[in-house]
């Protein structure tokens, strides 16, 4: 980008020197991206886009289509405008869609027998985050089957999750 002179210079067949310049101007739109970048988003939520402006007013076009936000990755968003002079600029940001992933220890099913206490068999995250789980609706004392749930919060505030079935039965006595 910027301005550039060019100097010209000419030989005839007679040894006649004639000297020009003329100033080329070389200037493509300036894209500058709105927000962060990186930008960090949770897994499975909803793509946010945070914009990108040009310094002429162009439209800035944006394609985030490969971004997809069920799956862990790094995507890139492709951010381009294009001046009245047909002048391309193109910028893009990262975009890192992320969370914990919880591994449940042992089987994804528990089975207990009925008015026995609970004994979690744990879980992990992949980045060793702290994991709690809600066991506030499991009653130990009413047959059924129900859903615990496992989460850990990352340092983006990314929160993962994952989910145990937990099986409460009367113990089978045979004679």
């Amino acid at each position: 980008r910027g301005s550039y002179i060019v100097n010209y210079t000419a030989t005839d067949v007679a040894g006649g020197v004639v000297n020009g310049n003329r100033t080329v101007v070389v200037d493509a739109p300036i894209i500058t991206l709105t927000g962060a970048n990186p930008q960090y988003l949770q897994l499975e939520s909803t793509y946010t886009e945070l914009g990108a402006t040009s310094n002429g007013g162009e439209n800035v076009t944006i394609e985030p289509s490969n971004v997809d936000m069920n799956t862990r990755g790094t995507y890139s968003v492709l951010y381009s405008s294009t001046n009245v002079r047909g002048f391309v600029e193109t910028v893009t940001r990262t975009v890192i869609v992320d969370a914990p992933i919880i591994t449940l220890s042992g089987s994804g099913t528990y089975y207990a027998s009925l008015d026995t206490p609970y004994i979690d068999p744990g879980a992990t995250s992949d980045g060793g985050e702290t994991v709690t789980v809600d066991t506030s609706t499991l009653d130990m004392n009413t047959v059924g089957t129900y859903t615990i749930t496992y989460s850990a919060t990352d340092s983006n505030g990314f929160i993962g999750t994952a989910t145990r079935t937990v099986v409460v039965d009367s113990p089978t006595i045979t004679l």
